[in-house]
């Protein structure tokens, strides 16, 4: 189930600080965006911060919890949603810790399903048009 119109709001308040807070409904849960990057998903008004080998330390505490996963095939699919422990919710400034590493998994992440193609050109590597390369082949 998607988030509640005021846990989203409440969510938006106490991430504000990290950037632009956004939230969209997908697959039956809600994505949390700030500035862009999905740092978070949200499922039953439950907070899951996005988890990569780089913060994996930082969010310890919630290997305890299952992560946020479904069913497919008769089989169940972990993401790289780790819950947020509730406490952190008393805790600003610590919802704000945890939320600027799952940002910074999410940054990681966005940049490693840019295109190779996008890449090349962003550091400036120059391919001939197409139109050049299939008549130096002929």
């Amino acid at each position: 189930m998607v988030a509640s119109d005021s846990f989203a709001d409440f969510l938006r308040e106490q991430l504000e600080p990290i950037g632009v807070i956004a939230m969209r409904r997908m697959f039956g849960k809600t994505g949390v965006f700030c500035d862009g990057f999905m740092l978070g998903m949200v499922r039953d008004n439950t907070l899951y911060f996005r988890v990569d080998d780089e913060n994996r330390e930082v969010f310890k505490e919630a290997e305890s919890y299952p992560p946020l996963n479904y069913q497919k095939k008769g089989g169940t699919i972990d993401l790289a949603f780790w819950r947020a422990p509730e406490r952190l919710f008393d805790e600003p400034d610590e919802l704000l810790e945890w939320a600027r590493a799952a940002l910074g998994a999410a940054r990681r992440v966005a940049t490693k399903r840019i295109p190779i193609a996008t890449k090349k050109r962003a550091t400036g590597s120059k391919r001939k048009p197409s139109g050049a390369r299939r008549r130096q082949a002929r």
